[in-house]
């Protein structure tokens, strides 16, 4: 999943050959992580190619550039339309969207104020994140040793490259477990999020997902359901939740721009419901892939489209 070797990456401004596309050694995101990224896709519907939830999704870009003091060179619609650019260079119908922020080479130090602002954005084809049959059978995971970033350690709410090395450690042991995936607890052992997606309980019809409190990214796809459930008059909940909720729901599933809308079928072993997607769990993805394939009217504006 690294993109075309043959193609085209945005850097600074210009849109540059995919070999060219370098860093030094000495930047300072490689030492000490310093940077800040976002997950997008374009799908591909019978209208042509669109962009899901683009200015959301900058808007979080920006924010998470805030919180980390970084001041980005670029407007929020400068972004969004070097995003339809490199789409567009690289050819591509279908395509997972990359931008990311980062601190290059200047000075070396825990400092990051005197290392220049990077800004880099490359698109790569990418089907579904946890496989396409999982979409209907769904994953089987186990709750991680570790824990989510406690409040006033790390800043949850920025979409940050150092924070995602508390992911790897929750997917190398989810996969060394022979689990497709993990779930972090957050720091008072409540229910927090996946390595890289939120995630849904389904108990007696009604939804419910961790709150914001709960050491989690609040994600756009996470926002999407909840509208979707609403529209539904589906009864959401954003509330804490005891790891036993999990095995005792009638539903599970992850949301993420990588993951989408993917059922759980178990968790540590424990089956969930009927050990495959949930009647609830489909009647959201349908409704979600409605939209993205252009089958129905885009009645939240989720869509903007390559000209």
């Amino acid at each position: 999943m690294t993109g075309d070797e043959t193609g085209k990456i945005w850097f600074n401004g210009e849109m540059m050959d995919w070999e060219e596309a370098n860093i030094h050694v000495l930047s300072h995101v490689v030492h000490y992580g310093s940077s800040v990224f976002e997950g997008i896709r374009c799908y591909h519907n019978k209208k042509g190619s669109a962009v899901f939830r683009i200015k959301e999704h900058v808007e979080r870009l920006f924010d998470s550039g805030r919180i980390y003091r970084m001041d980005i060179p670029y407007t929020q619609e400068e972004v969004c339309q070097a995003i339809m650019e490199t789409i567009k260079a690289n050819s591509l119908r279908e395509c997972y969207i990359r931008p990311v922020v980062f601190r290059g080479h200047g000075e070396l130090g825990v400092n990051p104020l005197n290392s220049p602002l990077e800004t880099v954005i490359a698109v790569w084809e990418w089907g579904s994140y946890l496989g396409q049959e999982a979409l209907e059978q769904g994953v089987d995971v186990g709750i991680s040793t570790w824990r989510r970033m406690a409040p006033g350690t790390m800043p949850n709410l920025a979409k940050a490259g150092a924070n995602y090395m508390n992911s790897q450690l929750v997917k190398m042991e989810a996969l060394e477990n022979g689990y497709d995936e993990g779930i972090m607890l957050d720091y008072l052992g409540m229910v927090s999020e996946g390595s890289g997606e939120n995630i849904f309980l389904i108990k007696d019809g009604e939804l419910y997902t961790p709150p914001v409190s709960s050491s989690l990214l609040r994600g756009i796809t996470r926002d999407s359901v909840i509208k979707l459930a609403k529209e539904m008059d589906i009864n959401v909940r954003e509330e804490s939740l005891p790891r036993e909720m999990l095995y005792m729901a009638d539903e599970l599933f992850f949301t993420g721009t990588a993951a989408e809308i993917t059922p759980i079928r178990s968790v540590d072993k424990i089956v969930i419901g009927a050990g495959k997607r949930g009647p609830i769990t489909e009647k959201l993805q349908n409704s979600f892939f409605d939209i993205l394939k252009g089958d129905v009217d885009d009645r939240f504006g989720w869509l903007t489209y390559l000209e």
